[in-house]
């Protein structure tokens, strides 16, 4: 009955994404003025709605399948399981392949009622029955095509709800490694909130060039819109590296793996288009290259979402082998071939449409900082995208597979992040247009106090031309982002604090402080990134209860070690006193744990975190009968930092994305089209 049920809901949500697809786009290309277009476009957008309800009760039918477990249903019985804690039941709804499918569609109806919300406007309906805009229904119907691709594939070879016979009395669980840590709450779905969300940016710009007309309202929401989708994705990144720092047990947190990378590469160019879109508002230029960043990131999600899912590489962050891959790989195609299409054809007329009035502007300008902080971020892209490629293509050709390890990524990807920080600090110091004198000054400033930081780098024994760059630049990137991000609030003189809190109740002091709020989160990030990878120190040992190793300021002594029985797992416990000179500081206990569905063990670490570093004690091996345990300890300077620049980054995002409290009166120097967006 669930297993009919839940087929039933998703074959449902199709016939509405099909059916809402065909009246938004139809009611979106006729004339505003048509009465059987405004029809279409209310029609659509029920429709949409109708779409999102199916797909949450989709969900939420599988919750209980997970929950109760219902081993009638395929999926739960591929990933449920009676000893498993409530939390884990939850969370496997994404812990597999076809129960993530299942939630991207959820997120997708989500994300697709806001839009059908957002343009909703007063025709003398109800609010739930309100029209859209020729453009924003056109965006509708794209992001519903989008729906009617994830649909087949949950009718399909990604079907969750297949009916199984005979019912299974028990199911193995989730994957082991998903059940180590409470970040898998949290993680994945910041991921799929960014990839999911990239869909509503490129709806919204594929309609735009779909119609040939510029349209300022679907401009300014496409900003939020990508804004908000950069949010996620720093979000879900960074807490997928925390997650492999502290559960992985290696001691790191990025270790260039390929879907590592298939989630970095539409964060950079979702950046380069955050940055593009701002010098379309001021100057109205590169509205071009901003939506053919817009649409690559689109399209980098489903590249990363093929990755993830099609088995194609081996990665701990990915899916089984499945059928799934030759489908993803079509969507790909068909979106890839129908967005060159859409910017051959149409971009010269939208193009057209909008009228520009922008001053002329030097050489050495903000403008000029922002189109090179592009090709950068697209350069580093595209560096990301050929070693994470070129193992497949080797396969492909060669028959064999291949790897691309640390070190291509590093030699290429250092170099590029120095000057992306090295123009974090000339761009905001520039003007628009004009002369850049007075950004001299600054620039000397933020030069001193990069240059402490270099000192003060090498009188700690540091020794790297790249760290030693990285500091500099880094102390030049936070003089000017400090003095510019607080500039305004502070320039009127008075009580600093009042400033500060009256301009962060505008709307455009928000923006302002929220993006360069985000410009000191990685500069922070960066920073520490630098410093943990130059000067990280490991030690391994073999302990006895009593026995003892050193590393850096800290001795590490086994106290003795525990067994754990949970329903789900069996546990090693190892037991370590940690002593700072002769001063006891804390006891830690990494532990070794044993999974029926699993060979061998999966260790998680335990970790001693202050702001100068963390120490990282991962065991090797628990011999219970000789009584020794095989420790690696790591000490890895300034990795708290780097949460703190992500933390920093989030914030910033989200500062900017508060919703204005009166509307905004600004008027825009291209037609009041990008909504007075900074």
């Amino acid at each position: 009955m669930t297993a009919a049920l839940g087929q039933a809901l998703v074959a449902a949500a199709l016939l509405f994404a099909l059916l809402g697809a065909l009246f938004a786009l139809a009611g979106g290309m006729v004339r505003p003025e048509h009465a059987l277009g405004a029809r279409a476009r209310r029609a659509g957008r029920r429709l949409a709605l109708l779409f999102a309800l199916a797909m949450l009760g989709a969900n939420l039918l599988m919750e209980y399948a997970l929950i109760a477990p219902d081993f009638s249903v395929h999926y739960a019985a591929q990933v449920a399981s009676r000893a498993s804690p409530l939390w884990i039941s939850i969370v496997s709804l994404w812990s597999s392949l076809e129960g993530s499918i299942l939630f991207w569609g959820l997120i997708l109806g989500a994300a697709i009622a806001l839009l059908a919300r957002a343009g909703a406007h007063g025709d003398g309906a109800p609010s739930a029955i309100a029209g859209l805009s020729p453009t924003l229904s056109v965006a509708l119907g794209v992001a519903l095509l989008v729906a009617v691709a994830f649909c087949l594939l949950l009718v399909g070879p990604a079907d969750p709800f297949l009916p199984v016979f005979p019912v299974p009395l028990d199911g193995p669980g989730p994957n082991p490694l998903l059940q180590n840590h409470l970040l898998m709450v949290i993680h994945p779905p910041m991921l799929y909130l960014g990839y999911v969300g990239a869909t509503v940016p490129f709806a919204l710009a594929c309609a735009m060039l779909l119609r040939g007309a510029f349209d300022a309202a679907a401009l300014a929401l496409l900003r939020r819109a990508l804004l908000a989708v950069w949010l996620f994705l720093t979000a879900g990144i960074a807490l997928g590296a925390l997650w492999a720092y502290e559960v992985l047990g290696w001691g790191g947190y990025w270790a260039w793996d390929p879907v590592e990378n298939a989630s970095l590469m539409p964060w950079l160019t979702a950046t380069a288009a955050l940055h593009s879109l701002l010098v379309t508002h001021k100057r109205g230029r590169l509205l071009s290259w901003s939506f053919t960043l817009v649409l690559a990131t689109f399209l980098l999600t489903l590249l990363g979402t093929f990755m993830t899912r099609s088995g194609v590489v081996n990665s701990v962050h990915s899916f089984s082998q499945s059928t799934i891959g030759p489908w993803l790989l079509t969507i790909l195609a068909l979106a890839s071939l129908g967005s060159l299409a859409l910017l051959t054809l149409r971009l010269s007329k939208l193009e057209q449409s909008m009228a520009t009035a922008s001053g002329a502007s030097t050489f050495v300008s903000r403008m000029s900082v922002l189109l090179l902080n592009n090709v950068l971020l697209v350069t580093l892209t595209f560096v990301v995208l050929v070693g994470s490629l070129f193992p497949l293509v080797a396969e492909l050709l060669e028959g064999r597979r291949l790897s691309v390890g640390e070190p291509y990524f590093n030699a290429l990807a250092v170099p590029l992040a120095i000057a992306l920080l090295f123009l974090m600090a000339v761009g905001p110091a520039l003007p628009w247009a004009g002369s850049g004198r007075d950004a001299a000054r600054r620039l000397a400033q933020g030069a001193l106090l990069g240059l402490t930081l270099l000192l003060a780098a090498l009188l700690l024994g540091a020794s790297s031309p790249w760290l030693l760059a990285t500091l500099f630049m880094a102390g030049l990137a936070l003089h000017i982002t400090l003095a510019k991000g607080l500039e305004p609030a502070l320039a009127k003189g008075g009580a600093p604090f009042a400033n500060l809190g009256a301009f962060v109740r505008r709307a455009k002091g928000r923006r302002h402080l929220g993006a360069y709020l985000a410009h000191l989160g990685l500069i922070v990030a960066l920073s520490a990134i630098g410093v943990s990878h130059a000067g990280r120190s490991q030690v391994e040992a073999s302990l006895a209860a009593g026995e003892e190793a050193r590393l850096g300021p800290y001795l590490i002594q086994l106290a003795g070690f525990a067994a754990e029985a949970e329903p789900h797992r069996q546990s090693l416990i190892a037991r370590f006193a940690v002593y700072e000179g002769e001063h006891p500081r804390e006891e830690l206990a990494p532990r070794m744990n044993y999974y029926s569905a699993l060979r061998e063990p999966v260790a998680t670490p335990a970790i001693l975190s202050r702001p100068s570093g963390d120490l990282y004690l991962s065991l090797i091996s628990v011999d219970p009968a000789t009584g020794r345990v095989g420790l690696r300890a790591y000490l890895n300077p300034l990795v708290p930092w780097i949460w703190l620049g992500a933390l920093l980054m989030a914030l910033g995002a989200g500062l900017s994305l508060l919703p204005e409290s009166v509307r905004a009166t600004e008027t825009a120097k291209v037609p009041q089209s990008i909504g007075g967006l900074t």
